[in-house]
């Protein structure tokens, strides 16, 4: 049993930074934009948490828990706004193309991790190719006071870092006001048709603007999760992998739900480690590794095939609006 509570314990936090990153890309396409750039705003909201870490850590000879966490948590809200406005502006402003300008933000954001991270690696002339922030990232890896004297079930639910419990909280908030507030009834009204809300008196670029730029925010901190609490404040180049995708085809396998993408995260995150967990030769290994992919082709040809409204991609997803052509 007790492998089965660990393995069920590391694909949460496995899953946490994915459940970040595809809560942020739902509530983007909600109002007609699709983000490819997510993988890169998640890089940069790692690597600014990162670089806050490091000047806070590096000037101090006391660690603050508030400070520690509060410092690298703004500066990564602030890098991955900062990259997420330029998307908007391409796209929104200037009506440039979403995937393309989505790809290329991508290409950005991991530059600009892997440059500044590398640039912090060579300040302090580590022997070893990462950047170790372990002192910080103590302070995001505080559990509740009382989850160490839990039994392995206990420990399954109440052993993580706060930032764990905070990803759930901000799915839940986004799958309530996009079903149950006016703001939300807008938001769903311009990814169905921004003419049709513009004429009812929405801004849609405003909304647009809003919603992409919250989305970026909270993908974003995904990065400065996965830095800070799930690698124990160790920065490498390239360490992210590919999650930042599988945070994307997580929005189709949660149906554009938020509260499904919970789910969905965690399921990914346990997909994503059971080859190391099952005994399966190293040349099936990458099979394994596929499985998270297939799923979501799979799910994605049955929402298809079944046609439910509900179900389906908001229709302007991906077009620009031109309001002239109203």
């Amino acid at each position: 049993m007790d492998i089965i509570f660990q393995f069920i314990s590391r694909s949460i936090m496995q899953g946490t930074p994915l459940l970040y990153g595809a809560t942020g890309e739902i509530i983007t396409e909600k109002s007609g934009n699709l983000n490819l750039g997510i993988p890169g705003i998640m890089y940069v909201g790692a690597i600014s948490g990162v670089i806050g870490a490091f000047f806070y850590q590096s000037n101090t000879n006391s660690i603050n828990t508030f400070l520690a966490v509060l410092i690298p948590f703004l500066a990564s809200i602030i890098g991955s706004l900062l990259v997420t406005l330029v998307y908007c502006f391409l796209t929104i402003t200037l009506r440039a193309n979403q995937n393309v300008t989505g790809l290329a933000i991508t290409t950005f954001g991991v530059g600009f991790g892997n440059f500044f991270g590398g640039s912090l690696i060579k300040v302090v002339k580590s022997d070893v190719p990462y950047l170790a922030l372990t002192e910080v990232a103590t302070a995001f890896k505080k559990t509740l006071p009382f989850a160490n004297g839990m039994s392995s079930f206990g420990k399954m639910f109440f052993s993580y870092g706060f930032m764990v419990y905070l990803s759930i909280i901000i799915a839940v908030i986004a799958s309530v006001v996009l079903k149950r507030t006016r703001l939300g009834l807008q938001l769903r009204a311009i990814g169905e048709s921004p003419a049709t809300a513009d004429a009812a008196g929405i801004n849609v670029n405003a909304y647009k603007y809003f919603a992409t730029a919250i989305g970026g925010v909270i993908a974003g901190l995904g990065g400065l999760y996965y830095v800070m609490d799930y690698s124990n404040g160790i920065w490498s180049n390239n360490g992210f992998g590919d999650r930042g995708w599988l945070a994307i085809a997580i929005v189709i396998f949660a149906i554009w739900k938020p509260d499904f993408a919970i789910l969905g995260s965690y399921v990914f995150g346990a997909l994503y480690i059971l080859f190391n967990y099952i005994s399966v030769p190293m040349t099936y290994i990458p099979l394994i590794q596929m499985l998270p992919y297939v799923v979501t082709i799979i799910v994605l040809v049955i929402v298809s095939m079944r046609k439910k409204k509900e179900n389906q991609p908001p229709e302007a997803l991906g077009l620009s609006y031109f309001r002239e052509d109203r």
